[in-house]
């Protein structure tokens, strides 16, 4: 999906608005904060990544653990198993 938008002044700065429907398939919303940077000949816009609290964290858990066994690799040195 591609729009084409127009610089705006803004202060010293230049704004774009981003279109709703754009906003809501990569589920955007008011407030929230972005990372911007230059790649080669383009910019790159992306939601910034945000700790979640604790509290957060606690609501989301729905009680179950999962036990995963990982295979770190065979031994290389004097490990103990």
């Amino acid at each position: 999906m591609s729009e084409c938008v127009v610089l705006r002044s803004w202060g010293n700065s230049l704004g774009i608005r981003i279109p709703k429907g754009i906003l809501e398939k990569v589920g955007l919303k008011k407030s929230d904060e972005l990372e911007i940077e230059a790649q080669d000949n383009s910019i790159v816009i992306k939601k910034a990544f945000r700790h979640r609290s604790f509290k957060e964290r606690l609501a989301e858990y729905d009680g179950k653990i999962e036990i995963i066994d990982f295979d770190w690799g065979e031994a290389v040195g004097r490990e103990i198993l």
